[in-house]
């Protein structure tokens, strides 16, 4: 059933406490869409000069800074977690020959250039394991001169391995979108293990906003870890390694887990992405075993494992997977994952950290990995003081207690 859009009620309250300053005018949430204050309300003095924002003041851009194409729904609060909002497909999809960086140039005319037809996502269709694809996205931006957008894959997207990446025209650079950012956006799509259906507002990416620089350095991740642990182990809060970067390193669990992980299968059905519990896990995915706590990666396999570590976002901060650190190995791991407030505590603090999933693959050479291995790194961020709402707190999460976790499409899903 579709998720009601903002009350109107609540709207004006969440407008009265954002109170998010967008030049001239301040955005209201009335009657399921949203509508201009043309009264000029002052940014508010407390945010912080470096941090992501958060749901409320997601929620009271929409309309301004967030908007949706001609044509397309209403966003809806399923859509807002605790500092991002998913992004939905549109109608329209290309296969094209080739991915491609827009440069100076539009996203519009390498469609002209490189499509080799288009396709309708109105009822659905399939795409295939291996070919690119370029979506329409409903959600287009306006931002003001202090904001700034990054994207990053949804986490049932990584655990299908479905390849994705947003582009903005006349901007350089994959999945951002520069301070002052006045157009639509487009995803690239490339399914690499399994062929897979995909329908408008299907959601495969979400979206981010940052004022200033909100990265902690490592003194600041350091400092935020003794007081409140963001590692737990069986007997509870563990030592974090953080390096010079101000990233934290998490190494991949093996033992003591059987299965130790998965291994996309060859020469699948189709995945029905959208569809919750639609298959069974043992059609897509080989266990993979862990004797003595080793295991070989095969070059070119896309597998999925889990942290040894057990992970805590603090309520007023986020965090990010890096998405490649060829110092780990042989091996693209993750896909640039991140994690909303609360992920691994709860609203009280009652639940002492919770694995990462791991989605990886091996380059080039067969690859062994060890039980705790280094395999990623988290970079954690300030956020625009706690969300109104946590990760699980009052919202679908579809990953709150994950251990060795599929995507939500697969049943039992091993380890919710």
């Amino acid at each position: 059933m579709a998720a009601a859009p903002i009350g109107e009620n609540e709207a004006e309250s969440l407008a009265a406490r954002a109170r998010v300053w967008n030049r001239s005018r301040v955005v209201a949430l009335r009657r399921g869409g949203w509508s201009d204050l043309r009264d000029m309300v002052p940014l508010d003095k407390s945010t912080p000069a470096g941090s992501l924002l958060v749901d409320r003041d997601l929620e009271a851009l929409v309309g301004s800074a967030i908007r949706v194409r001609e044509s397309a729904p209403p966003i809806q609060r399923v859509q807002i977690s605790p500092a991002s909002l998913d992004l939905r497909l549109g109608a329209r999809a290309w296969r094209i020959r080739s991915g491609f960086l827009p440069g100076p140039g539009s996203v519009e005319a390498r469609i002209d250039e490189l499509s080799l037809g288009e396709i309708d996502l109105t009822r659905g269709a399939v795409l295939e394991r291996g070919i690119p694809y370029l979506a329409a996205i409903e959600e287009e931006l306006t931002l003001p001169a202090d904001l700034r957008a990054r994207f990053n894959p949804r986490s049932s997207t990584g655990r299908c391995d479905v390849f994705t990446r947003v582009l903005c025209s006349n901007h350089p650079r994959f999945d951002e979108a520069p301070p002052g950012y006045r157009g639509r956006l487009w995803i690239e799509i490339a399914p690499l293990s399994f062929p897979v259906r995909l329908a408008r507002g299907d959601r495969l990416a979400q979206l981010r906003l940052a004022r200033g620089h909100a990265a902690l350095d490592a003194d600041e991740l350091r400092a935020l870890h003794a007081r409140s642990s963001l590692v737990h182990d069986a007997r509870g809060s563990a030592e974090a390694t953080i390096d010079d970067e101000g990233a934290l390193a998490l190494t991949v669990g093996l033992a003591g887990r059987d299965p130790a992980g998965w291994r996309a299968a060859s020469h699948t059905e189709v995945v029905e992405f959208a569809t919750e519990g639609a298959h069974d896990p043992a059609d897509f995915f080989e266990p993979v075993h862990a004797r003595n706590g080793r295991c070989i990666l095969e070059p070119g396999s896309f597998y999925v494992f889990a942290s040894r570590e057990r992970l805590a976002i603090p309520p007023d901060h986020a965090a990010e997977m890096l998405p490649i650190d060829v110092g780990v190995g042989e091996l693209r791991n993750n896909y640039a994952g991140f994690f909303d407030n609360g992920f691994g505590c709860g609203a009280a603090g009652e639940v002492r950290g919770t694995p990462a999933v791991l989605e990886v693959r091996a380059h080039d050479v067969p690859f062994l990995v060890e039980d705790g291995q280094p395999f990623c790194r988290l970079r954690y961020f300030r956020t625009n003081g706690r969300p109104d709402r946590l990760y699980g707190e009052g919202r679908s999460a579809s990953y709150r207690n994950q251990d060795l976790t599929l995507a939500r499409c697969f049943r039992g899903r091993t380890g919710e």
